[in-house]
């Protein structure tokens, strides 16, 4: 079935505001290069700011599939599963549409706390927390609420030190540091 045209364009406009960021890409870059007419555009979205929030939510949803489907075809266990998620990011990292996270991006570019940009931030940031603390209870885990944010944070400083240095094996690192926390905090 073909997409929309807004389907086509939050699609569009997605990989351009991944690559140039959003304040830097104007709708007249937008109407450019997704060969939609800016009337067009008007209709689908009465700001730039609502296309952004478009194309988070598309992001969140292809990700987040993505994510949750690779970890689960890599392991099987729980606690197999949340040292895959390190694997996950290294497909990521080295694939060449890496560019860093694109909800730390814009939050970066809208920090007020009070922005739908940031709370959509914050909500994909909570759900892929939710599904790490569910797979540290199903390991067992001890604390799996410590254990869940102590992996997001190996994963957040992976992700954005391998988009800052341009290096893969900072998922290796935090996928060793992992390790060591998952041995602490499940029960023996």
């Amino acid at each position: 079935m073909r997409a929309s045209k807004r389907e086509e364009l939050v699609q569009k406009a997605l990989t351009i505001f991944y690559r140039d960021g959003y304040h830097k890409t104007g709708m007249d870059t937008l109407v450019k290069e997704t060969g939609i007419s800016k009337t067009s555009m008007y209709k689908h979205f009465r700001t730039k700011e609502d296309l952004i929030l478009a194309t988070l939510r598309l992001r969140d949803e292809v990700f987040r599939n993505h994510f949750v489907r690779r970890v689960e075809e890599l392991a099987k266990t729980p606690k197999d599963q949340l040292l895959a998620i390190f694997d996950v990011l290294k497909e990521w990292f080295v694939s060449d549409e890496f560019s860093g996270c694109m909800f730390v991006k814009a939050s970066g570019e809208y920090p007020d706390a009070s922005t739908p940009i940031i709370n959509i931030a914050q909500e994909h940031k909570k759900l892929l927390f939710n599904y790490t603390r569910n797979l540290a209870e199903s390991a067992n885990a001890t604390d799996p609420d410590l254990l869940a944010g102590q992996l997001m944070i190996l994963k957040e400083g992976a992700t954005v030190l391998a988009h800052i240095n341009g290096a893969s094996t900072y998922s290796e690192t935090a996928k060793q540091a992992a390790q060591i926390l998952i041995d602490s905090h499940l029960e023996k």
